[in-house]
């Protein structure tokens, strides 16, 4: 039985103007929909990842996922007791006015899952162990430490609350390469030992080819590809999942023709017709510019369904 799952979720945030200019200027009121219809299950004990262009609506939908946004349609049901959220920026998530004791404390307190103080203490350091840090870094704040370090804090805060699912958005973007590898390899390590459950918000395929059992790719608010990730990294179907990779350096140098990427992003408050990709696809016809296509085996696209793109 699948721990999270979201039924044709979207999200719509009114982007309207001043009430006053409206009326002035004879405006309508306007809606952007971030997140159009997403529907995918999680599973438990996986790692599921979810990338995109910026803008295609990936933190929005973790945004839901934990309650911050409630979505506009659809349904979200999390079969699990509680869920946190590791966010992208370390520097900005701890409050710099608290000790790292205290910031890591919080949740444990707040969901009075230890009530003596000498237990919460004794807890608090064990998840600062967990995570590679000393109990002792407890009486810091926040600023005494590095960027990895800091993520491994708000890990272990994450962790506090004993959740069964964690979502990740962008949890590597800020460190450096060689951080991320860290960070990466402690979040595996907790996965395995705790039994932990992963949503990746990331645009980073180095990164998501790492961690994740399956892959969701994004365009402009839609699901257009879902599928394992050694399939989505060896055989992409979809031509948008097809250009993000190619978009990566390719070190081994195979010399292996690469599609350049084309075009930019559509407006969101004006989506093109039919596919959305549309103005930016090599492979579209006058059916994909007229026609929205509907996710079929794990893919919405026109051209793979008639056979005139294959892997």
């Amino acid at each position: 039985m699948s721990l999270l799952e979201l039924d044709g979720v979207s999200r719509d945030f009114d982007v309207s103007r001043p009430w006053l200019n409206r009326v002035l200027e004879g405006e309508p009121r306007r809606s952007l929909r971030a997140v159009d219809g997403v529907s995918f299950a999680v599973r438990q004990g996986e790692t599921l990842a979810l990338v995109g262009e910026s803008g295609c609506g990936k933190s929005t939908v973790a945004r839901l996922i934990v309650g911050l946004y409630a979505p506009s349609a659809g349904r979200i049901a999390f079969r699990g007791r509680r869920m946190q959220m590791i966010f992208q920026d370390p520097y900005a998530s701890l409050n710099p006015r608290w000790r790292v004791s205290k910031i890591v404390a919080e949740p444990i307190t707040h969901l009075q899952l230890e009530r003596s103080p000498s237990r919460v203490k004794e807890k608090v350091a064990n998840l600062l162990t967990q995570v590679g840090l000393s109990p002792e870094d407890g009486d810091k704040y926040p600023h005494e430490f590095s960027g990895g370090q800091r993520q491994r804090i708000s890990i272990a805060r994450a962790l506090a609350g004993e959740p069964d699912l964690l979502v990740c958005d962008e949890p590597t973007s800020a460190l450096d390469v060689s951080v991320q590898a860290q960070i990466l390899n402690l979040m595996a390590e907790l996965q395995s030992r705790l039994g932990l459950t992963y949503l990746v918000i990331s645009h980073n395929l180095a990164v998501v080819s790492q961690i994740a059992d399956r892959v969701g790719v994004m365009y402009l608010g839609r699901i257009v590809e879902m599928a394992p990730a050694a399939q989505l990294f060896t055989r992409p179907r979809h031509p948008y999942t097809r250009m993000l990779l190619d978009a990566v350096p390719d070190l081994g140098m195979s010399g292996k023709a690469r599609v350049p990427v084309a075009g930019e992003v559509p407006n969101p408050l004006a989506p093109p017709s039919g596919c959305a990709f549309h103005p930016r696809c090599p492979h579209a016809n006058e059916r994909c510019r007229a026609e929205r296509p509907p996710v079929i085996d794990a893919v919405a696209c026109h051209g793979v369904q008639e056979g005139r793109i294959t892997p």
